[in-house]
């Protein structure tokens, strides 16, 4: 990332730093509102949890497809252009979320949404870099807080429209004008230029980079398993009522940005492998938590001790592999980064296969026993 050249003279400054944190905010945002949507779509359409966990796979889909076309993008028209035409996306896909029945309908609109997060997702983190260097400062964290900010408003602000009683296409219209006011205020100062040059956008990892990979994979998977399976097992195993299914997702990413808002610190404090040791063991309680033990109360808390236990995990093993030395960084960055998304978008239809094969509750505690593989890693790891 460090090889990034901008393509104008032009030096970014306060008005692109806050406009970068205001598109880091409409990322979070919009993927957040989807996952209160979760269980009124699966009840609209009428699907079993294998169909589910498939359909969602568009999501990741499209998002994974839109990837590496919007950085191209953003090289050729600047990251203005691109992040505004992933948001519009992402606008236009919300609602169709919150109505359509038909699993075609479902399909598009699931693919459309995808390709608009995953649009807007690269975009703003190729301005990050840009921006960050150009400050001199370590910006980073606070630009990848306030995507999780944008996440605690998306499914708790959802969730409390729809318990009062507001369907779920006022509640998305609601969402889109808040991203619209969000796009014109970030917009003037999202930068017209992206890039000259980046890492590939897929590399094969090998020796540390493909350990640190799995890691970053299942963390990330244990974050979708949050986003799209929280709500479902919620309203179908602990039976709080829809409209506030959302709360798990919302419980998660509060203390996942807390977590990230003060790592740095935390990280100085503690040291690397304690963080990697210590976050993963209380991850993995949180879930057999959330899995385990009876009544929606325990299963927010164990929500939340997951978002608190996984918060400072990658950024940890992203300075790992900045550390090794088998891999270039420009390739192994992109290499885990990749992995990483594949956990996060195409994990969740795993979980659905599983849990149609099983259960959830199932799905869930084998995602636990993973995340205690994570921290027996981070002690092999000795980042």
């Amino acid at each position: 990332m460090t090889n990034l050249k901008t393509q104008s003279p032009f030096v970014p400054g306060r008005l692109e730093q806050m406009s970068t944190r205001i598109a880091f905010f409409i990322a979070g945002l919009g993927i957040a509102a989807w996952a209160p949507l979760v269980p009124y779509a699966k009840v609209r359409a009428g699907l079993d949890d294998g169909t589910l966990g498939l359909l969602l796979l568009c999501l990741g889909v499209g998002s994974i497809l839109a990837m590496p076309l919007a950085g191209m993008l953003a090289s050729r028209f600047g990251c203005r252009k691109v992040a505004t035409g992933g948001t519009l996306l992402i606008c236009l896909a919300l609602p169709l979320l919150a109505t359509v029945s038909s699993i075609p309908a479902l399909i598009a609109a699931l693919f459309i949404f995808g390709a608009g997060l995953g649009t807007v997702d690269s975009t703003v983190n190729l301005q990050a870099v840009i921006v960050e260097r150009a400050s001199g400062k370590n910006m980073m964290s606070g630009f990848h807080g306030l995507f999780s900010l944008g996440g605690i408003v998306g499914a708790a602000g959802v969730s409390g429209l729809l318990g009062l009683g507001i369907s779920p296409l006022g509640a998305t219209l609601v969402v889109v004008v808040i991203l619209l006011i969000a796009l014109a205020k970030a917009a003037p100062h999202l930068l017209p230029y992206g890039s000259d040059s980046s890492g590939p956008a897929f590399a094969i990892p090998h020796g540390i980079v493909l350990f640190i990979g799995v890691m970053c994979f299942i963390v990330f998977l244990a974050e979708g398993a949050a986003l799209d399976w929280s709500a479902v097992f919620l309203a179908q195993e602990r039976g709080i009522d829809t409209a506030y299914a959302g709360l798990g997702y919302a419980a998660f990413a509060l203390t996942m940005t807390t977590g990230r808002l003060t790592g740095d610190s935390i990280v100085r404090r503690l040291g690397a492998t304690r963080v990697m040791v210590f976050g993963g063991l209380t991850a993995a309680a949180g879930l057999f938590m959330a899995t385990l033990a009876p009544g929606w109360e325990a299963a927010l808390v164990g929500y939340a001790l997951l978002g608190a236990g996984c918060s400072n995990i990658v950024p940890v093993l992203y300075t790992a592999v900045g550390k090794q030395t088998v891999m270039p960084e420009s390739i192994a960055v992109p290499a885990i980064t990749t992995l990483g998304y594949a956990g996060i978008l195409a994990g969740p239809a795993v979980i659905g296969f599983i849990a149609h094969g099983s259960s959830l509750s199932f799905a869930f505690g084998l995602m636990a026993v993973l995340l205690v593989a994570v921290a027996i890693g981070g002690k092999v790891l000795k980042v």
